[in-house]
């Protein structure tokens, strides 16, 4: 018998028992279960019950202690009622959840494709900090919290030649800030990237999807761009604020132009109802692509913008190397992500759809739209037009982080 034949065995003879089972015998049935199938029965049964493997493994100590002793566990058919015991940290103090993620958010490193998340912060500090901020938690306490709020400890992977910039961690905290300081203000906060470009035609897309059995959707062979179809750039727009997202989906270049009109469009739909009396807008970017720091094109575009607008806009930039850290990522294109999964995107259409309806427990909503538009590459801003910007630089790192002022008409 294989092993999937075994666990199903379990499952089904679980499930036809369970409604005569309290806690206490079903760890000990678990526990004989396991016993009886030998070297991996543990696995097994966890697996088919969904058990944890140390509750089956303490119906395994019980019964070997009765077997040693010659005595039965306590006949009492008496269970803790639903309800007793000590309640949860989190329920005893109201801010202890807020005030650890606030320790922890502005160093926060993760996965911009999972909702999983890790801090280099021990749980040792992390108690202390807590402690002295009014709260009363053990170490192991704050790890048991930190996996609630899904994340794990995660040691280094050597990935990349080089070394970081020595003024990385400097420059999370200074985003932090700002981000902060203009939340507390009520303006606008914006993270800003372009998700990776989809192939348009009926081809393979990672993740799977449920389907009659034995009929999975058929698709290319190999992929190559249809020159029929093309592709999709999506530009996202993420209100770090308000849990909102907008996704501007342009078929040509990523090009800074495309870039400000994303988030010129992302203004007038979804910005200025949100946001009728601000002044003031603050962007998060990375270091590289079409909103690069280096980008001259991307400086002059957002100067147009904030004349036309009549708002100052603020930029942020994350150092080199550190695109994985832009809230966008794992806030917005990660949720998309899964949303298509095992989806061929055969048409533009498709894909705007697919965004539209990304949705998420925390509630996050996001808008989408077609924009067919044509973005040039090769476009020269001259030394004449990028002194005329009306730029002034942040005393830390002017390249990152920068005001562009709405420029008056003489």
């Amino acid at each position: 018998m294989s092993d999937n034949q075994v666990i199903e065995k379990i499952r089904d003879k679980y499930e036809k028992l369970l409604p005569y089972l309290n806690e206490k015998t079903r760890r000990i049935w678990a526990g004989i279960e396991a016993s009886s199938l030998g070297w991996g029965g543990v696995t097994q049964v966890s697996l088919a019950t969904g058990l944890s493997r140390t509750t089956i493994q303490k119906g395994i100590r019980s019964l070997e202690e009765e077997s040693r002793s010659g005595k039965r566990e306590n006949k009492s058919p008496r269970i803790r009622a639903q309800g007793g015991g000590r309640k949860l940290l989190e329920e005893q103090d109201a801010m202890l959840l807020v005030d650890l993620e606030s320790l922890i958010e502005p160093m926060t490193l993760g996965d911009p494709e999972s909702a999983l998340k890790w801090t280099s912060k021990s749980v040792v500090k992390l108690s202390d900090a807590l402690n002295l901020g009014g709260h009363r938690i053990s170490p192991k306490s704050v790890y048991n919290l930190l996996l609630t709020l899904g994340y794990s400890l995660q040691s280094n992977r050597k990935t990349r030649d080089g070394s970081s910039h020595v003024d990385r961690d400097n420059q999370f905290l200074h985003i932090s800030q700002q981000v902060k300081h203009f939340q507390s203000l009520n303006q606008p906060v914006i993270s800003v990237d372009t998700k990776k470009k989809e192939l348009i035609g009926n081809f393979k897309n990672p993740g799977t999807e449920w389907c009659e059995k034995k009929q999975p959707v058929e698709v290319q062979m190999h992929d190559f761009v249809d020159p029929q179809l093309g592709k999709a750039i999506p530009y996202g727009i993420y209100d770090l604020t308000l849990n909102k997202g907008w996704v501007n989906v342009g078929i040509d270049h990523d090009t800074a132009e495309f870039a400000v009109e994303s988030i010129r469009h992302w203004w007038y739909s979804m910005g200025k109802k949100l946001y009728p009396s601000s002044q003031q807008i603050m962007i998060t970017a990375d270091c590289g692509g079409s909103n690069s720091y280096r980008s001259r094109l991307w400086k002059l575009k957002l100067q147009e913008l904030a004349t036309e607008i009549g708002n100052t806009i603020h930029v942020c930039h994350f150092p080199p190397g550190t695109s994985k850290w832009n809230k966008i990522e794992h806030r917005l294109f990660s949720h998309i992500t899964q949303n298509w999964r095992g989806r061929p995107l055969t048409s533009l259409q498709v894909v705007v759809n697919l965004i539209r309806n990304t949705r998420t427990k925390t509630g996050l909503e996001v808008q989408a739209r077609l924009d067919q538009n044509l973005y040039p590459t090769g476009i020269k801003v001259t030394d004449q037009q990028l002194n005329d910007i009306a730029i002034e630089r942040n005393s830390f790192h002017g390249e990152w982080n920068y005001i562009i002022k709405p420029q008056i008409a003489t």
